[in-house]
């Protein structure tokens, strides 16, 4: 059985491993609804307690997935979290971070979900917000509000940089009972574990996510979208075709690496079939071999540590902005 570590102050202990739902999505393509119920099913009934989800996930398909697939399963035997804040994919209405629409937002993905309240409910990226002060003053009070009214039990917030999520902890009235990072804490980018001081200093857990950084990491190869640089992604497509010439599983290795840290609570992985969720969690489980130490480690120096730099901070965000300013002329 998988084990289990606590989400900082509060009363949830979550598997180390958790299910993140962006797959859920259609975000990584098309995927067997069957299957991936029956994967739902299979990784609770292996230990997996911990399910997240966010109505930008292919706008509300991922909650109402999840809405289906946990339909009938005991609320004790499971913890969900979703996001506010990150919407549709047409730029204009991309992102709302007002107490307004997080409001009418969260009453819809409790519908999707087919519940009366989340256990988590965060703040979807807040560095794409118009200033933090936003984040701060206005979007997190009217999710403490959402908390009073029972609609959730601890709040949270997501990002990609982590200078935001640091300033936001820093800087915030409410209590931020968790963070969640996505692609910092791989092997192409351990950059996370730089911050774990921090974080642990203000007393605010780490979720982390996408051991695999959103594809680059896979052999099937990352989606159209992914924002890294050429550069990047060719390091790590060659990291991948070197594991595979080795005989050894990159996936294995990557998840490996993301959930054996303790000061990370638990680590989302998107698995929509039962074989999916044997291989996470044995990757979890089961040490590397001697062989698999010596490939991750190669790879590591000789593709990852030469590029000049690991993340793709800086891509986004000014790219939204642009885009946002050519909708309004």
């Amino acid at each position: 059985m998988i084990h289990c570590r606590r989400l900082g102050r509060t009363d949830m202990t979550l598997s180390v491993l958790g299910m993140g739902g962006s797959g859920f999505g259609n975000v990584y393509g098309k995927y067997n609804e069957q299957d991936s119920v029956a994967a739902v099913h299979y990784a609770i009934d292996r230990g997996i307690n911990y399910f997240d989800t966010a109505y930008w996930y292919g706008q509300g398909t991922s909650e109402t997935f999840l809405g289906k697939a946990l339909k009938g399963i005991a609320r004790n035997r499971y913890y969900i979290a979703t996001k506010v804040g990150r919407y549709e994919v047409d730029i204009p209405n991309m992102f709302d971070f007002t107490a307004e629409k997080v409001t009418r937002s969260v009453e819809k993905s409790l519908q999707h979900l087919q519940l009366d309240y989340v256990d988590v409910l965060q703040v979807h990226d807040v560095e794409f917000a118009p200033s933090l002060d936003m984040i701060i003053n206005e979007t997190l009070p009217a999710v403490e509000k959402l908390k009073k009214r029972g609609l959730c039990r601890y709040i949270g917030i997501t990002g990609y940089p982590l200078g935001p999520l640091k300033e936001v902890v820093e800087r915030s009235h409410v209590q931020i009972d968790s963070i969640l990072s996505y692609c910092r804490l791989t092997l192409n980018d351990s950059s996370l574990r730089n911050e774990f001081a921090f974080f642990e200093s203000k007393g605010v857990p780490i979720i982390n996510a996408s051991p695999v950084s959103m594809g680059l990491l896979a052999p099937a190869g990352v989606q159209s979208w992914h924002p890294a640089s050429d550069t990047i992604k060719k390091a790590c497509a060659e990291s991948v075709k070197y594991c595979a010439s080795q005989g050894v599983d990159i996936i294995r290795l990557a998840v490996n690496y993301s959930c054996n840290f303790d000061e990370v609570t638990t680590t989302l992985v998107s698995m929509n079939d039962k074989g999916m969720v044997d291989a996470n969690i044995d990757a979890v489980c089961r040490p590397l071999t001697a062989k698999e130490l010596e490939v991750r480690d190669y790879i590591v120096k000789h593709y990852y540590e030469p590029l000049e730099t690991q993340d793709w901070e800086g891509v986004e965000v000014p790219q939204y902005w642009a885009e946002l300013a050519k909708t309004a002329k």
